[in-house]
């Protein structure tokens, strides 16, 4: 590998340095003057980031009267092996100047090897703030992948050169370094996996199973064959799992198709049909890219993530509320279908409505609902739906031309609701957490849906399995609200808001990567083909993204949403990461 045979070149320079080549420091004047090339913006090589990273490396230079930091060969070949791990971070070494440092040469005195030496210095120094950089925000602006994007990416009330110092002070700069990455389980786990995928590669990876009629218990042939390699290959099957014909389907066999079914988001059903069979023919470099895409996207909110609060997976079909350190509450969930996709973004818990009236949103309106009505007046009364002008006002649906709106249903001037009941696509209650794209979790009378392995059932907005459950732990009031006294106000079928006394985050994110608890790689679909952007961000070059100074306040509306209708959205906040394993209208 050339990045790495680049840092094997300045390690053994350093450890092949005269005894006392560890006491020549850069001069002052040598660094001085390199310094202010870089304020100046005449040294590419270094100030290829922005200006405000050259400023920040010239302020750490100023602020130590130009005193070195890699002097020392130890603590420069602790670094420079740091940035040769970048790797299992599942970032490219190269971001960070291994190929300039390789090529640096040293001349044996004088002023050539002072600038030489500063140049190290400051080579050095800047991938030291690249990587780190790195590790704390993430390598790709997610604000630049996601117009919704809404959560913090900023570190308030610190001294940017102050931190700095601290940091690539510390005696040993690798620590240091991953000290600064996420301390998400998580995120370990899929290091861990990213590692052992690497490892699958270098042995040669897995060959593709050829297409044919599907594979099952009993099947025989060339094509068993091959599905016996590629799990034995992925690691689903036993390498020392004996058999007495290769070429049958046997129990073995069975079993393996089914941990690898349910490691990649389908059925486990055993069949090796047209699905199973695209899943095991993805390459291992695409499963590579695909676990670094997730660590990337941990990278992203890592000190979101901590606390409490509501996450949503999306492309995991789930939702957790954690308390805390503890898991409180997990349920299946029904996300947006493809073409209505579900967006990333984060708001606060405000209030629940038991009950809810469901004011069908513009696009579910323009496309399922009055094309309905069009062809069937009576579909309106039979799902207990009323008309309603702008200001609120009862409308008899036998008194409109539905005629005219054939064909240009976004001419339609009024709003369709549905009353409260057993039809209603909201269930029994509903999560609100105001937001730009006008998204809330909810209940749904559509119980057999959470029994699919692939959920995106939805228009957008969320179906959970286990409302009430949430609901108690939400509003958190034993006294009032116990379970009896909830099912009994649902009862009622009154509508009712509700304020919650757990006004916690909620985090809409989206992982198509993770690790069972035996450390077994989870893949899911990409479900809204989200990957791609992420891996073309981590192969481009290197560039800084600007931080926040401050904190946004309000979610920027995604192009996704697919809604008109506006609210306020909630803050977005940073914390320490500690844990995490694994009537209005709106998108049902």
């Amino acid at each position: 590998m050339v990045a790495g045979g680049a840092l094997l070149a300045v390690v053994l320079l350093l450890m092949l340095m005269p005894p006392h080549a560890s006491a020549v420091e850069p001069s002052v004047e040598a660094l001085r003057e390199r310094i202010e090339a870089l304020r100046a913006g005449g040294d590419a090589q270094i100030g290829a980031g922005s200006i405000a990273a050259r400023n920040l490396v010239a302020s750490l230079y100023e602020r130590r009267g130009f005193v070195p930091l890699w002097s020392a060969p130890e603590r420069a070949s602790r670094l420079l092996a740091a940035l040769e791990a970048s790797r299992t971070h599942g970032l490219d070494p190269r971001d960070y100047h291994v190929d300039a440092l390789g090529a640096l040469r040293m001349p044996a005195a004088g002023v050539e090897r002072e600038r030489a030496l500063a140049q190290r210095e400051l080579l050095l120094t800047d991938a030291f703030v690249r990587l780190a950089y790195h590790l704390y925000f993430g390598k790709a602006d997610p604000r630049a992948l996601n117009g919704g994007w809404n959560f913090a990416r900023s570190v308030e009330g610190v001294d940017p050169v102050a931190a700095l110092a601290t940091l690539i002070e510390a005696p040993d700069p690798a620590a240091a370094l991953e000290g600064v990455a996420p301390r998400l389980p998580l995120y370990r786990d899929l290091r861990g996996a990213l590692q052992r995928l690497r490892a699958i590669e270098s042995a040669g990876g897995w060959r593709p199973v050829a297409p044919g009629p599907k594979l099952e218990l009993g099947s025989g042939g060339t094509r068993v064959v091959q599905l016996r390699e590629r799990l034995r290959a992925g690691g689903d099957l036993d390498a020392d799992a004996a058999s007495e014909d290769p070429a049958r389907f046997d129990a073995a066999l069975d079993a393996a198709v089914r941990r690898f079914q349910s490691s990649h988001g389908l059925e486990p059903d055993g069949v090796v049909g047209n699905k199973t069979l695209a899943e095991l023919n993805v390459g291992i470099a695409a499963r590579i890219a695909q676990v670094r895409v997730n660590l990337e996207r941990l990278r992203w909110v890592a000190r979101e993530l901590a606390g409490d609060y509501l996450l949503v997976d999306i492309a995991g079909f789930s939702a957790q509320l954690w308390l805390g350190d503890r898991l409180a509450w997990s349920s299946r969930v029904v996300v947006g279908r493809p073409y209505r996709t579900t967006p990333e973004f984060r708001a606060r818990m405000k209030y629940l409505v038991l009950n809810p009236e469901w004011n069908v949103p513009p696009t579910i309106l323009r496309e399922d609902v009055l094309p309905k009505v069009i062809k069937d007046p009576g579909y309106l009364a039979r799902h207990e739906m009323r008309v309603l002008t702008g200001a609120g006002r009862v409308i008899d649906p036998a008194a409109i031309d539905w005629a005219q709106y054939q064909g240009r249903p976004r001419s339609f001037p009024y709003q369709i609701v549905q009353a409260p009941g057993r039809e209603n696509p909201l269930g029994s209650i509903k999560f609100m957490f105001p937001n730009d794209h006008t998204v809330y979790l909810h209940d749904t009378p559509s119980r057999a849906l959470f029994e699919r392995t692939v959920r995106a059932f939805s228009s957008g907005c969320i179906r959970i399995e286990r409302p009430l459950d949430l609901a108690l732990l939400l509003l958190d009031d034993p006294d009032r609200w116990s379970e009896p006294q909830l099912r009994e106000a649902i009862d009622t079928g009154r509508t009712q808001t509700v304020a919650v006394r757990r006004t916690v985050p909620v985090l809409l994110l989206y992982f198509t990567a993770s690790v069972a608890p035996d450390g077994t790689p989870q893949f899911r679909p990409d479900l809204y083909a989200r990957d791609a952007a992420i891996v073309g961000a981590l192969a481009a070059p290197f560039r800084f993204a600007p931080v926040d100074r401050g904190r946004r306040s309000a979610a920027v509306t995604s192009p996704a949403a697919g809604s008109d209708n506006r609210s306020a959205a909630g803050s977005a906040r940073g914390q320490t990461a500690r844990h995490w394993p694994a009537s209005s209208s709106g998108r049902s």
